[in-house]
């Protein structure tokens, strides 16, 4: 039955996979029964889709039960079939039904349609226009004139209608016959004629016209009209006659001159050109250039080989406006592909009160363009390093200002003074001392990025304008204070000047500037005075105007520098949070980073754990604290208590996506000696979802090792089920913001909930933290969440303190 339906037939599997298929989908694809079963449904759309694309499709019709579309299917050959599909989703056998019917026919058809009615809508707009209309039907008779015919031909409407257009023609103006033959054989293999006629209007006047003749035909191409439109283009040739017998006295006066000169029609094409012309565009005569479209030849790119649309071009506003132009912004191209610049002139050629054209004369300033260069250089540039000078950076700080405004980031401006340089000025001479500025100079540009500044103010004094720094101050304050230790390091690099070795240290002062808050000159007032303080603190040295910025700037550097010898100093600790059950039996712990500074006492993970990411220092204090909580499960194994607890490890991205951490993991397992199940590392979203394929790889192979996964913090970033699905992960962690309101919070309930069923129903264990009353935890008890961690049961504290709690809590079970 299903090969006598003359529909196609497929049965799909939920996988896009097809598993049967009928006779007359194979006559239609060409395609042999055996190339399609088994055959993925992506593989005969003549659209490609993603493998994700289709997936989603085939979910839609199992969701909504079916689905009626139009496609595309490529046959076998190559050629394309429309085909109208229709989907049906059959819950007990989990495959989609798919009939698919062959529609290209009826699509053709129907383009066809539309084709001819837009065809006929188009000749009705048009029907009012300044052009002479006519139609015809296609015997031809014809069917209607608009008033430009009345006008342009003398016969009123009610004189033409039901006429043969013959009677706009005499015989002794009519072409020949072999003219006629091709008219007609292009109108009807093409569906469309243009050319210029002569035509006889009713008081027998003789005009010539262009003519263009479009057939209209219906669905079954049958040809039912003619629609005819000409202009009388008697005062053009009249215009084009005064100008070929102005032509010999013309061409003696233009190749007189020494500007270039050429003349344009109303198309663009070129029409003359003198001899000043080909010599400057190197042309050897003219007909290289007449009648090619001067666009294409000379006007096609600006200076930087960027396209230089026709309709930009000023060059043939003379005619297009009807008036006279000035340009010197723009280049013609030589003949050999080199761009000169010039300046030229266009003017309209009007005859009577009709522009057929435009004259365009133009001289080559290549010279005058490098001598305003060498002027615009002298008053922007220092001569010495060719970096902008005072008035140039001005400008541009001008415009920062201004960028600043519109973002609302942070910007910073760095003076930078060479310490002692008058020393080596006065010691090695004056042309030692260009050659150190010339490299410092190019040492500078090196450390900033492309949209940044470099000056030169004069003498051994240099600004540098750092731009889209963080909207945050004390960030951009940062930002600024890496650039300036950058340059001052690679200032502080000795300098080989021929047979000179030297050495030399900057000091630079910075300040921050937010949109127009201050002026320029102020900017540069406090920079200086900046600048000055670090030459008071001994050279060599860098300094905020700001006080209050430069002492934040100080405890920061003072606290990263003893975060550098945190770990050697051993100040580090491991403090642990119980993990509980419904009964509060203990099920394992968290192991949470502590630093005990000997002076500062118990620094906040706040404070500290974001700048071991910024200085790459969580590397190895994570490697320190997975070879701790490693040691420590091993302690644990040998008791008799405590030996099925687990211990969960917090991973930062930086230290999950380093090349060998995977072998860091099987490192820490065989030292210890630990049991690598009762180890579970936690993952933010974030980690996950950066490179999710290098992250999935990397979790199935410490899978393999037997270590456990957490999803930490789940809710709060975007990571897809899709990818979900495809995580070899153990457990989800419900963060705390979520449990915080759950019993107040309809929407924290309802978020809590989804996240509890999906994890179920995704056969993973399930985990809240911040878990700090009875409410809260027997709200989630009773949604099917029977894992907790929080204040309720404990704060994190040192190991002493958590064996303490921990020996309790299992003896009283």
């Amino acid at each position: 039955m299903l090969n006598t339906s003359g529909e196609g037939y497929w049965k799909v599997d939920q996988s896009g996979y097809i598993v049967e298929v009928n006779d007359v989908y194979c006559h239609t694809t060409g395609y042999a029964r055996d190339e399609i079963i088994g055959a993925h449904v992506s593989r005969f759309e003549a659209i490609e889709q993603t493998p994700e694309a289709v997936a989603a499709h085939i979910q839609l019709v199992v969701e909504r039960g079916s689905d009626r579309f139009i496609t595309r299917h490529r046959h076998r050959d190559g050629h394309l079939v429309d085909i109208e599909v229709t989907a049906s989703f059959i819950a007990e056998t989990n495959y989609l039904i798919v009939f698919l019917r062959d529609v290209t026919e009826r699509k053709q058809a129907e383009e066809q349609s539309a084709k001819a009615a837009e065809d006929l809508r188009i000749a009705a707009i048009a029907f009012e226009t300044q052009a002479a209309i006519v139609i015809t039907d296609s015997t031809p008779k014809i069917l209607r004139v608009n008033r430009a015919f009345e006008e342009i031909t003398g016969y009123t409407a009610a004189e033409a209608i039901g006429q043969n257009p013959r009677i706009l023609s005499a015989p002794e103006i009519r072409k020949s016959k072999a003219f006629y033959e091709e008219m007609w054989a292009d109108l009807l293999s093409k569906g469309k004629w243009s050319g210029e006629v002569l035509d006889k209007r009713k008081n027998g006047a003789i005009y010539p016209k262009w003519l263009t003749i479009t057939a209209v035909a219906a669905p079954d191409g049958t040809l039912t009209h003619y629609v005819g439109s000409f202009f009388d283009i008697t005062e053009r040739r009249k215009a084009e006659q005064a100008l070929r017998n102005s032509r010999e006295n013309l061409d003696r006066l233009l190749n007189s001159m020494a500007e270039g000169m050429y003349g344009v029609d109303t198309d663009g094409n070129c029409t003359f050109v003198n001899q000043s012309f080909l010599k400057m565009l190197g042309y050897q005569n003219d007909n290289e250039v007449l009648g090619k479209h001067m666009h294409e030849l000379i006007h096609h790119s600006h200076a930087d080989g960027s396209p230089h649309p026709a309709n930009e071009c000023k060059a043939y506003g003379a005619y297009r406006l009807n008036q006279s132009i000035n340009v010197f912004d723009e280049v013609f191209w030589r003949k050999d592909g080199v761009a000169i610049p010039v300046e030229y002139w266009s003017h309209p050629i009007m005859v009577g009160d009709v522009v057929t054209g435009a004259i365009v004369t133009f001289v080559d300033i290549t010279e005058r363009k490098k001598a305003e260069e060498d002027i615009n250089r002298l008053a922007f540039y220092d001569p010495l390093t060719n970096l902008p000078n005072r008035r140039l950076l001005q400008d541009r700080l001008q415009q920062a200002m201004a960028v600043s405004t519109r973002s609302g980031r942070h910007g910073a401006l760095l003076f930078l003074d060479l310490d002692h340089f008058k020393t080596i000025n006065d010691t090695q001479g004056h042309t030692m001392g260009d050659l150190l500025l010339i490299e410092v100079a190019r040492r500078l540009q090196s450390c900033v990025r492309e949209g940044d500044s470099v000056a030169r103010l004069g003498g051994d004094e240099f600004v540098v304008v750092l731009e889209e720094l963080s909207l945050q101050p004390d960030e951009a304050a940062t930002q600024t204070e890496l650039v300036a230790e950058k340059i001052r390091s690679e200032l502080g690099q000795p300098y080989m000047l021929e047979s000179y070795e030297g050495h030399i240290t900057p000091s630079i002062g910075i300040t921050l500037y937010s949109g127009h808050l201050e002026s320029v000159e102020d900017l540069l007032m406090h920079v200086d005075i900046a600048m000055y303080q670090a030459k008071a603190a001994g050279r060599n040295a860098i300094r905020f105007f700001d006080p209050q910025m430069q002492m934040t700037l100080d405890i920061r550097a003072a606290l990263e520098e003893d975060l550098r010898q945190a770990l050697a100093r051993q100040q580090f600790r491991l403090y642990y949070q119980i993990q509980v059950d419904s009964l509060r039996r203990p099920l394992g712990a968290e192991a949470l980073l502590r630093w005990e500074h000997p002076e500062r006492g118990l620094v906040s993970p706040m404070q500290f754990i974001s700048l071991t990411e910024e200085t790459g220092l969580i590397v190895p204090i994570g490697q320190w604290v997975l070879q701790t909580a490693c040691a420590q499960l091993k302690a644990w194994q040998q008791d008799a208590l405590a030996r099925d607890l687990t211990l969960a490890v917090n991973v930062s991205a930086r230290q999950f996506h380093q090349a060998d951490f995977v072998a860091q993991v099987q490192q820490a397992l065989l030292q210890s000696g630990a049991k690598p199940s009762h180890l579970k590392l936690e993952l933010t979203e974030s980690t996950v979802l950066e490179n999710i394929e290098d992250t999935i790889a990397k979790m199935r192979e410490i899978k393999m090792l037997g270590v456990n996964f957490s999803m930490d913090d789940f809710g709060t970033g975007y990571s897809s089920l899709q990818y979900l699905k495809l995580l070899p992960l153990d457990q989800i962690k419900i963060d705390r913001s979520f449990v915080l309101d759950i019993t107040s919070d309809p929407n924290d309930a309802a978020i809590v909930q989804a996240i509890i069923a999906m994890t179920e129903a995704l056969g993973l264990n399930v985990i809240a933290e911040g878990v700090e009353t009875e409410a809260q935890r027997d709200f989630l008890d009773k949604h099917g969440c029977h894992a907790f961690q929080g204040y309720l049961y404990g704060k994190p504290v040192p190991l002493e303190q958590f064996e303490v709690l921990l020996i309790r809590q299992l003896r009283s079970d």
